[in-house]
């Protein structure tokens, strides 16, 4: 029998066909990181320090925030590491981590911007129940619904993955440790793991997205049925934003997963769309451009001098 050697410890390669840029690309992902952490710390505080914003639709942008800053965090700290000089390595228990964190909060991106989708097409089509059929309690399970189901999907992709021999090869052809680049390296047959692997994240990502399409075309009909011009534009406006900030996350996750044979740059360029830009972007397209968010923000900072102009 041929001897092998266990890996203990994975080198990460970077984002491919970047040689060179590793000071360009350190400047870009350091504002991005930095543009995402202020942009949610700041919806998170005129969340939880307005009453006026305690509501469901608030809620969910709530935990859509707490979302995005774990979501940015579990890759861009690494990455800002070694672009700056430091070692390219990752522990095996350092991977694993990173894999299951990226797994359990993507997941839960995905149900957490169904449950939203269903929030506002309860908003728009039963206006009159919608306190009652969105009560604390209701906002409360769904919530915790969708980070105990991020969380089980984790738990089997990072289990089929990581119970896997690994005694060849160690450098991950990636800048963090996802499922595509880490199963090359296995010694034994990873065929369960990647039919799983497609079906939890391809599949669901397709089911929550054709839920959120019959939501959306629900709360559509219910939108041409008003009968105030003001009424429709502000309905539209909310939903628009919503749609904008689902398709800026769905669409990276099904392209990467349901490809044959993907391009290793193409695919780094839309993960690093849905891992760094979408977190920073979800604020701006959800709340900042929001009155009621400003006018919070204005209320949380009075002595600071910190002001927001109205548009």
């Amino acid at each position: 029998m041929r001897n092998h050697t266990v890996v203990t410890e994975y080198t990460l390669l970077g984002i491919p066909e970047t040689e060179g840029l590793e000071t360009v690309l350190l400047f870009l992902f350091s504002s991005l990181y930095l543009c995402t952490v202020l942009g949610n710390v700041l919806i998170l505080t005129a969340i939880i320090s307005s009453s006026r914003l305690h509501t469901p639709m608030y809620f969910f942008l709530a935990n859509l925030s707490v979302f995005d800053l774990g979501f940015s965090s579990t890759t861009a700290p690494k990455m800002l590491s070694y672009l700056s000089g430091l070692s390219q390595g990752i522990s095996s228990q350092g991977c694993a981590t990173q894999l299951f964190f990226y797994h359990f909060l993507g997941c839960t991106e995905c149900l957490l911007y169904t449950v939203m989708a269903y929030d506002r097409f309860v908003a728009i089509c039963f206006p009159l129940r919608y306190m009652v059929l969105m009560n604390r309690r209701v906002c409360s399970i769904l919530a915790a619904g969708t980070w105990m189901g991020g969380c089980i999907h984790a738990i089997i992709l990072t289990s089929l993955t990581f119970q896997l021999s690994y005694c060849g090869s160690n450098k991950v052809s990636y800048y963090f440790c996802d499922i595509p680049a880490i199963l090359p390296l296995a010694c034994g047959d990873t065929s369960l793991a990647q039919r799983v692997g497609f079906t939890n994240v391809g599949l669901l990502s397709l089911i929550c997205f054709f839920l959120i399409l019959v939501s959306y075309t629900r709360v559509g009909i219910a939108i041409s049925k008003l009968r105030s011009a003001e009424g429709r534009q502000r309905a539209f406006s909310t939903c628009s934003a919503h749609m904008t900030a689902i398709l800026c996350a769905y669409g990276p996750v099904i392209i990467i997963y349901l490809q044959p044979n993907p391009s290793a740059l193409l695919g780094a360029i839309i993960q690093i769309l849905n891992n760094h830009v979408t977190p920073m972007l979800n604020p701006l397209i959800y709340s900042l451009r929001n009155q009621d968010v400003k006018s919070a923000l204005r209320d949380a900072f009075p002595r600071r001098g910190f002001t927001l102009k109205k548009n």
